[in-house]
């Protein structure tokens, strides 16, 4: 975690352009990485009515971007085992910068500012040892890395910045190497979990699936304004065996798993691709874009409701109580506590991620 002088400068330096804010350029509710027609890769601002409110370049698939709180401004990540990270100017619809893993370490495709937007966190992974790392990248001065510190386990997948200004890691669990592409290598052994960091950078809680589901694999979290995270799992084990591939942390140590209809489970296929929470914490949802559904979750963690969808992926609360879903055919759905609708269709192929704006 960044030491106080790297705080302090980030704090002090000059900001780093663009000016323009989100609200200046129309309120745009959420971000996706998504390939166009024409077999171009872009990111994508999108409106709270599914439209498209600007489109960048950038040179390879992208898989989620990390926001600026206030700022017009993503950082466009690539997708596991990227090396890239691209800096938009969402404004101007410009790349200004590329930040570049350093040697020996790849990305992960997520990544989290700080509450003030003046550091960056990326999850990434020593390849050598196969260790979990966090980058820490100071915006202030032009983005320059400044600090890493260990993610508590080893395939920190997302990273997530809870409202009381903590960071929250999902460490997959899964050991994988450059040279074997996207294998997973200990599966038999791997530990997933979910870390929480204080601001100040102290491991302050940390929760495992049961021993039984060590095969669970935590790779995608979201936070109510309570500061509960909901989680979504990727099973690598028997297909047959598979537990709850969603569940709820509250911040006791434990990750409290949902009961999901056997039905829908099986349906699945061991993959729940995004979460989030939505209408004030009240609700949940969970998508699985191999099972074509979106589950939506009481706040209790109770099943209210699934909706068909072919191959949804992306989700995203929205201000206004509801939330976004994206597929990979181009769709623009809201999603409730207790319906679907389809907003808009665009000639895009959506990436598996939404993120959230304001």
């Amino acid at each position: 975690m960044p030491s106080r002088r790297g705080f302090l400068a980030g704090l002090a330096a000059a900001s780093f352009a663009p000016s323009a804010t989100w609200a200046e350029i129309g309120h745009p509710a959420a971000l996706s990485a998504a390939m166009d027609a024409a077999g171009r890769y872009v990111l994508v601002g999108l409106k709270r009515d599914g439209a498209i409110a600007f489109s960048v370049p950038i040179p390879d698939r992208g898989h989620a971007a990390a926001a600026h709180p206030e700022l017009a401004e993503a950082v466009a990540i690539a997708r596991r085992p990227g090396s890239f990270a691209k800096v938009i100017d969402c404004a101007a619809g410009l790349i200004m910068q590329t930040l570049t893993a350093p040697p020996g370490r790849h990305f992960y495709g997520h990544g989290a500012f700080s509450a003030d937007g003046t550091l960056l966190f990326t999850p990434e992974n020593d390849i050598a040892t196969g260790a979990g790392r966090v980058g820490v990248w100071d915006r202030g001065v032009g983005y320059a890395r400044i600090d890493e510190f260990a993610s508590g386990g080893i395939g920190p997948h997302e990273i997530l910045r809870l409202p009381s200004g903590a960071l929250a890691v999902a460490n997959g669990g899964i050991r994988t190497h450059p040279d074997t592409g996207r294998e997973k290598l200990n599966l038999d052994t791997m530990r997933p979990n979910l870390s929480v960091f204080t601001p100040e950078g102290a491991l302050a809680d940390q929760a495992e699936p049961a021993a039984e589901d060590h095969q669970n694999s935590l790779r995608h979290i979201a936070a109510a304004p309570d500061g509960r995270v909901v989680c979504g799992f990727q099973w690598q084990g028997d297909p047959f065996a598979a537990p709850s591939l969603v569940g709820l942390y509250s911040g006791d140590g434990r990750l409290a798993p949902t009961e999901i209809d056997p039905a829908i489970q099986r349906r699945l296929d061991g993959y729940i691709g995004s979460v989030c929470a939505f209408d004030g914490g009240r609700a949940f949802a969970a998508s699985s874009p191999r099972g074509g559904v979106a589950m939506v979750f009481g706040q209790d963690g109770s099943l209210a409701a699934h909706h068909n969808m072919t191959d949804v992926c992306g989700l995203a609360a929205l201000r206004a109580g509801d939330a976004l879903a994206t597929d990979g055919v181009g769709r623009v759905m809201r999603l409730t506590s207790t319906g679907a609708q389809r907003l808009a269709e665009h000639a895009l192929a959506f990436d598996n991620h939404l993120v959230p704006l304001g």
